[in-house]
C-alpha cells in the first residue's frame, strides 16, 4: 500500500530523530555545536589529493617534538646514568624550553602547556615514589580515559572520529543521517580505541615488571607513530563510497 504524504513526513521526522536532529536545538544541536568547535580546534586537514595530512594531524614537526623529546630525554638520561632526579629534571627542562619558545614566538600555548603540565605531574609522581616507572603512570590513566570516552561516543551514536573527520570532509554532522556513514565512523573510532588498548596491553606488563628501558621504548614507539598509523587507517576505512 502506498504511504500518504503525512506518513512520509512522519517517517522523515523519525529518521531525523534517529540521526540526532543535528541541525536542530536541544541536546543534539548542542552536540553539533561542540563537534564544530572540536573540528575548528583540531589539526585535521586534507592534502590536495584528498588524503589526510598526518603530519598536521600529529601537530606538525613542533608538535611531534613536544610530544616525543621530554620522554626521550628521560629515557636516555636514566638509561645512561640511572639517576632519577637528573632524568626527571632533563625531561621537565625540555618541556619548559618548548613552552618558552612558544611564548617568545607568540604561537598558541595549549599543546606546550598541556605537555609541561603532564611532564611535571609525571616527574612529581616518580620523584615522590622513588620509582622511575611512575613517570609513565599518567599516560595509562589518560589512555584509559580516552578509551572510555570514545566507546561512550560510539554507544550514543556520536563517534568521535565522525565529529573530526566529518568536518574535514565537509560533511559536518550530516553523516549521522546515513546509516552507512554512521557505521563507518563508528568503525573508525573503534580503530583508535584498539590502538590505545594495545598501548595498555603492551606497556602495563612492562610497568609492573619494572622494565624501564623497554617501557620507555614502547612508550615512544606506540606514541605518535602508532597513533598516526591508526588515524590513517581510520581515515581510509571511513571514506565515503563513491556512487558507481
Amino acid at each position: 500500500m502506498a504511504r500518504t504524504t503525512a506518513e512520509d513526513d512522519g517517517a522523515a521526522d523519525a529518521e531525523d530523530r534517529l540521526a540526532g536532529g543535528a541541525d536542530g536545538g536541544g541536546p543534539s544541536g548542542a552536540l553539533a555545536g561542540l563537534a564544530q568547535e572540536m573540528a575548528a580546534k583540531s589539526a585535521l586537514a586534507r592534502k590536495d589529493n584528498g588524503e589526510i595530512d598526518l603530519l598536521a594531524a600529529a601537530g606538525g614537526i613542533r608538535g611531534i617534538a613536544e610530544s616525543v623529546f621530554p620522554g626521550l630525554v628521560f629515557l636516555v638520561v636514566f638509561t645512561l646514568t640511572g639517576n632519577l632526579p637528573w632524568s626527571l629534571g632533563g625531561s621537565v627542562a625540555v618541556a619548559a624550553v618548548f613552552l618558552v619558545a612558544r611564548l617568545v614566538q607568540g604561537t598558541p600555548l595549549t599543546q606546550a602547556l598541556a605537555g609541561i603540565a603532564g611532564v611535571g605531574l609525571s616527574a612529581f609522581l616518580a620523584l615522590k615514589t622513588g620509582k622511575a616507572e611512575n613517570f609513565y603512570t599518567i599516560g595509562f590513566f589518560t589512555n584509559a580515559a580516552y578509551i572510555a570516552a570514545m566507546a561512550l561516543s560510539i554507544a550514543v551514536r556520536w563517534p568521535v572520529l565522525g565529529l573530526l573527520f566529518g568536518y574535514a570532509r565537509n560533511e559536518g554532522v550530516q553523516w549521522r543521517k546515513k546509516r552507512e556513514r554512521l557505521r563507518a565512523y563508528s568503525v573508525a573510532t573503534w580503530i583508535i580505541v584498539v590502538v590505545m588498548a594495545a598501548r595498555l596491553a603492551v606497556q602495563l606488563p612492562l610497568y609492573f615488571a619494572g622494565a624501564i628501558d623497554a617501557l620507555g621504548a614502547m612508550r615512544l614507539l606506540m606514541g605518535v607513530p602508532l597513533y598516526a598509523f591508526g588515524l590513517w587507517i581510520a581515515w581510509l576505512v571511513s571514506r565515503p563510497v563513491k556512487a558507481g
